[in-house]
């Protein structure tokens, strides 16, 4: 009988991915669901990028790209890294790829070998165990629970080093949690790392721009740690442009070629259109982004409070990023007569079966005690759903 890879039976399947066509389906049937399952901002990609997209497309630009992306997107890239971030990049130490995911996975595949360790902090994003297994290696869990703000100390760092570790992979600001590692805390993450011989980081920043606590720190800053550390960025988040597809690495040149001798093989250079329109994107005006974060601040600060109320939410206050992630174990054995919670995912589905709000369960995330939800959506949208929540999970007993 015909056998997908044993690679492939390794990998579970995206849980948020699974719940949003779960909550669509049951939209196609006529059910108001509100989802808060995805991590896509509700805003659309602003004027003027759009009409660089239009352009460039009135331009001809339908031809293959270059496999590492067009030198002038590179060059706003190194110029935003300089700018924003005050480290300076080569264009030759920047990639650009088919969106942030590829850009992790890419990172991955191309530094970790089978059996290598990578030192994954839980809460964590749900691809990356699942990227590191396609490689592989070894996803090592450190758990951050929601008593440390879902952040590792560096304690925890050094305990779970071996000589087999090969990678850390960080996301500040962090999906699921909205947790924000402050330039002291990653400093003493740096100091760890910097001892230990081979041990790389993949910073994962695309959230980097929707920050509440002012200014955006990258690991990659400290003394000794550009060498070590791959940055994973790109415009889905920052201007509205998930579907554009478009995600960049700034890395050591030989990692950045080991990238792209991989990606040349399998998906070549990314959209020429999608290119154009960042350009537009990093050297344009750049109030859309400082628009579009006051907006999620606001949204934040609404849901924030609306959870509070909830009996039996803990809940923290994210400082990045557009998610909440309360921790909800006082429902666990809890019944409304007809359904029993007994985990975060049951949680979850209790949630969109009777109050028709999709969420996403911890469990996916590495927190089986918490669940996520997605406030990138209209303040109406979230007042709804948190009155539907708070009135479900009342007939639990």
């Amino acid at each position: 009988m015909a056998q997908l890879s044993n690679r492939l039976n390794r990998l579970a399947p995206s849980a948020t991915l699974a719940m949003s066509q779960k909550s669509s389906e049951m939209k196609a049937q006529g059910i108001d669901v509100i989802n808060m399952s995805v991590g896509e901002p509700d805003f659309m990609t602003p004027d003027h990028i759009k009409k660089a997209g239009k352009k460039a497309i009135e331009d001809n630009y339908s031809k293959y790209s270059p496999v590492p992306g067009y030198p002038a997107l590179k060059d706003a890239i190194v110029a935003k890294l300089k700018k924003e971030n005050q480290l300076e990049y080569k264009s030759s130490e920047v990639i650009v790829g088919t969106g942030g995911k590829q850009g992790v996975c890419n990172t991955i595949l191309a530094l970790v070998n089978p059996e290598d360790e990578v030192i994954i902090p839980a809460p964590y994003w749900v691809s990356y165990p699942q990227m590191v297994k396609l490689a592989g290696g070894t996803p090592i869990i450190i758990n951050a629970g929601f008593e440390q703000d879902f952040k590792i100390t560096a304690e925890q760092l050094e305990k779970a080093i071996t000589p087999k570790t090969k990678m850390l992979i960080l996301c500040s600001p962090s999906n699921p949690t909205g947790s924000v590692y402050s330039k002291e805390e990653l400093e003493e993450l740096a100091k760890v790392i910097s001892k230990h011989e081979n041990l790389f980081v993949l910073s994962d920043e695309i959230y980097e721009h929707i920050n509440y606590i002012g200014k955006h720190n990258s690991i990659a800053q400290f003394q000794g740690m550009k060498e070590r550390t791959i940055i994973c960025n790109g415009v889905s988040k920052a201007y509205a442009m998930t579907g554009w597809r478009l995600g960049w690495v700034a890395a050591p040149e030989w990692i950045v070629k080991g990238i792209n001798k991989l990606q040349g093989q399998y998906t070549s250079g990314t959209s020429s259109v999608s290119q154009m329109a960042a350009i537009a994107a990093y050297t344009g005006d750049q109030a859309c982004v400082e628009d579009m974060r006051k907006a999620f601040e606001r949204r934040r600060d609404l849901i924030v409070k609306l959870a509070k109320e909830i009996p039996g939410f803990e809940v923290n206050v994210p400082q990045g990023a557009f998610y909440l992630f309360p921790k909800i174990s006082s429902f666990f054995g809890k019944s409304d007569g007809t359904t029993t919670i007994n985990n975060s995912t049951d949680f979850a589905m209790y949630l969109l079966e009777k109050a028709h709000v999709a969420t996403v369960g911890g469990d996916a995330f590495g927190d089986p005690d918490c669940f996520r939800m997605s406030y990138a959506t209209s303040d109406e949208n979230i007042i709804e759903a948190m009155h539907r929540i708070k009135e479900n999970l009342a007939k639990l007993k």
